[in-house]
């Protein structure tokens, strides 16, 4: 081998070994990145769940039927006689 390809392959050789562990980091990297995308995903559909659930509950908290039922048993609450309503007419 002459000099010039020695010095070459003195070059080469770590440059190539810098680029491979280079690559390794990189994927490694990556697969960190889509672990974590996995976790997040997993997370945001719990919470979708979760929030489509307090949807549904409140949409049933929030009924005529039970605020009428709420009216009546902790406000005392009474349907007014029909003797009473006073119609105001502009």
């Amino acid at each position: 081998m002459t000099r010039s390809e020695t010095l070459a392959l003195l070059v080469l050789v770590p440059a190539v070994v810098v680029s491979a562990l280079g690559v390794v980091y990189v994927k490694h990297q990556n697969r960190k990145a889509f672990a974590e995308l996995a976790a997040l995903r997993a997370e945001r559909d719990a919470l979708e769940v979760e929030w489509d659930r307090l949807l549904l509950e409140q949409s049933a908290w929030a009924t005529h039927p039970r605020i009428e039922q709420l009216a009546r048993e902790q406000l005392g609450m009474v349907e007014a006689e029909e003797a009473r309503v006073v119609v105001v007419r502009r």
